[in-house]
Parts: structure tokens; sequence; C-alpha cells
């Protein structure tokens, strides 16, 4: 018996855009068209096309292995899934799924909006073929785990997006599918949840089950994820150990521009509610010489540019700083000063001085964060620009310092 788990073979996903073909269904109407006709084929020719979101991908997952898919917004990867899930055909290409198959696509998929939370874990339960016993055995389990206790008889349609995910994510995993489907639809809930969601993950791949994961969250992907797939334009960029095709993805996918420069994050690939986003960015450290470049050791301020929707009370706002291959080094969060961040609407600016910056020379990656007080994110952009740090220090030896952080430290030497 085969141990792959999903083997996709030249898998391609074709959309037409633009004006569509119409049927004539009167004279008049075919008379109209006739006369139109040499006005309208410009239009056509302009407006009418098609897009790939899926070209000639292939790929295969091994059984009980956790495989992440990443890729900028609109790169394939959520189609890719839609695909696997069966929700729509392929254009051409196929995928082979040895397995059944629980999936979390996006808020709303496979819940009927009019049943209570109770009728959805039965009914989706009977779609992957479980028998009422089953699910009667994992349905306190699923309960427990989603948060929902007294929400557990109130239709669907009436939960907020934080408890649809919940109880969305809670039955996927619990239903004992051979394969899980996760798509970004953690983002929309609250951090705490989120790293229970990841410990999931987790303890299923270790029961031998199959998980295609997709995030822009690179911790995330690093943590769980053996071999990765970059994702861009529809097509396959690279398959690979996750580090590898992860320093892959971030080197590509930033915004490079020098120190005292607004930079703007209109193009940056985000995740989050949008009722607040960062706008625009901008780093300076204090030494003029340099050209206002970080330094090791040295104080850097980041200024960042926050639009809002209306006033709203935030409780986390932060600078994170990533290595090439995507792991965090440095975390300045506004939670960690007790108070919340109050946003006006419109324009708002803030200014973030770090003291002393404790990283060796190279290259680093700033992402930004914002969550509300329920822990919900409204934006979350993982690369959004390049920072240079470089060494102010001559060194002797012609040595040079390894390792990505800096520490104050003192050789004794013990004389005898």
């Amino acid at each position: 018996m085969s141990n792959i788990s999903i083997e996709v073979d030249h898998l391609s996903k074709v959309y037409t855009i633009g004006l569509a073909k119409q049927r004539h269904d009167t004279l008049r109407d075919q008379l109209v068209d006739m006369i139109s006709a040499p006005f309208q084929k410009r239009k056509k020719e302009q407006e009418d096309g098609t897009f790939w979101a899926l070209r000639d991908v292939s790929f295969n997952v091994m059984q009980g292995e956790v495989f992440g898919i990443i890729g900028r917004n609109g790169a394939g990867k959520s189609t890719l899934l839609k695909l696997l899930s069966r929700i729509t055909e392929p254009t051409s290409g196929r995928a082979v799924i040895n397995g059944r198959v629980g999936s979390l696509l996006e808020v709303g998929t496979g819940f009927h909006p009019e049943l209570t939370g109770r009728e959805n874990v039965f009914l989706n339960g009977a779609i992957l073929g479980m028998h009422r016993s089953e699910i009667n055995r994992k349905f306190d389990e699923i309960v427990a785990f989603a948060e929902i206790d007294q929400f557990l008889d109130t239709p669907v349609k009436r939960y907020s997006s934080g408890m649809y995910v919940r109880l969305a994510f809670a039955v996927a995993a619990h239903l004992e599918p051979e394969i899980l489907l996760v798509d970004e639809v953690l983002a929309v809930g609250d951090v705490e949840f989120q790293k229970k969601c990841l410990g999931k993950m987790d303890d299923v791949a270790k029961l031998g089950r199959t998980v295609l994961f997709v995030s822009h969250n690179m911790n995330a992907i690093q943590r769980l994820c053996s071999e990765t797939i970059y994702i861009d334009k529809g097509k396959l960029v690279e398959k690979g150990l996750t580090r590898d095709v992860v320093s892959h993805y971030i080197s590509s996918n930033f915004y490079s521009a020098g120190p005292r420069e607004w930079i703007k994050l209109n193009d940056a690939d985000r995740v989050g509610t949008g009722e607040a986003y960062f706008d625009a960015i901008y780093y300076e450290s204090p030494s003029k010489e340099i050209g206002y470049k970080p330094y090791s050791n040295g104080p850097v301020e980041f200024s960042v540019m926050i639009e809002s929707n209306g006033p709203r009370s935030v409780s986390s706002i932060a600078i994170t700083i990533f290595d090439q291959y995507g792991t965090k080094l440095v975390n300045a969060d506004s939670v960690s000063l007790g108070k919340a961040v109050e946003l006006k609407a419109g324009r708002n600016q803030f200014k973030f001085k770090i003291n002393r910056l404790h990283l060796n020379p190279g290259v680093y990656v700033v992402g930004l964060w914002m969550a509300k007080s329920s822990g919900n994110v409204l934006d979350q952009i993982y690369s959004a620009i390049r920072v240079d740090v470089i060494d102010l220090e001559e060194r002797e030896f012609g040595m040079r310092i390894d390792g990505a952080v800096t520490c104050d430290f003192q050789l004794v030497t013990d004389q005898m």
C-alpha cells in the first residue's frame, strides 16, 4: 500500500474574466447585438480574458506529514485547497486523495447558518461519513475545545467570526479525518486560540494523519512543517525543506528602502480584519555619519502610520524583527507596557524607540502586528521591510561575529 497521502499531478485552474457571452432569447436581442457588435468588439477584447489561479502544479505529500503552503495573497494557495477539498473542479490535471478529508478553508465553509452549533457538529460528522455514535463520543471534547458551551444551541448565523472559527476548527480537528486541510482562517481567532490550534495540529500529525497548512505565519510554518511549497501567481516556485523555502520566500517579499524614508505598505501581504491597518513605516538611527542606518547595540526608532475606520482601543501594537529564516528575534509590543493604545478615526502615528538593538550585523526583516483587546487581529504584516544592521566597530584579527543577537559579557581569567 502506498504511503502517499496526496498526489497532485499538473493541477491547473483557470477562470474566465470580463464579459460573458450573452444568450439571445428574442429577435430584438439579436438585432441589437448585430448593430452594436462593431462598437463592442474592442471593449470585449479589453475585458474578456482568462485568469490562471493555479497552473501546472505538481507535488506529493506523504502520510503523517505536516506540509506547508506559503505565498502572497492571491498566489493560488486557497484555490489549491479548494481543489483538494473537491469544492471546485480543476481545469486540467488531477489530485489523488488517499483518505477522508476534513477542511477548514474560510469562515462559513461547511456550516449551515440556520442550524445551531450542536446540529452543525452532527451535520459535519455525517458529511465525513461518521456514525452518530462516533460523533457522540467526540462531542464533549469538541465543545470544550471550541469554548462555546453557552451558545451551543444558538444558530451559527448569530456567531461572531471568532466563535465560528473556534467551532469549525474543533469539528475539523476532532472528527478524525485522515487528512486535515487548514487555511489562514486562524488569523480571525484570538491569539490564545491560535496557539491551541497549532498544538492540536501537532497532535493530529503525531497520530499519523496528514496536515496541509496554509499560513503567512513563518514561525508556525517552521514549527509544524517538515516540507513546504512556495506558490506565486499560480505557479509552484519551490518545494523543499521548510527552512530553505521560507528563507527564499522572505527574501522575495519585503520592501527594500533606506532609512529616513516613509515606505508605503499598500501592497504588503497581510491578514486581519482591516478595521485599522498599517499604512506606512519609517526608521532611522541617530548617526548621520553612517546614513542613519541601524547598527549593533545602538539605538533605532521605527515610526508607523496607522489608518483606522473609527475610534477604537487597541491592546497590542508591535514591531517584530525576524532573521532571514523567519525566526523571531525582537518583539517590541505595546502590551508589555500594560495599557491600551487609543486610535482616533483616520490617521494615527506612533514611534517605537529601541534604546539598544542587540543584533549582530546582517540583514533582517521587520514585521508589524496590531490586535484588539479581544485578541482578534486587526492587521498583521509578516514581511514589511528589510533592514540592514551594520557594524561600527573595527574588529581585530579580521574576525566576523557569529550569531544573530549580541550580549554584554566579560572574560575573566582565574589565576591560580
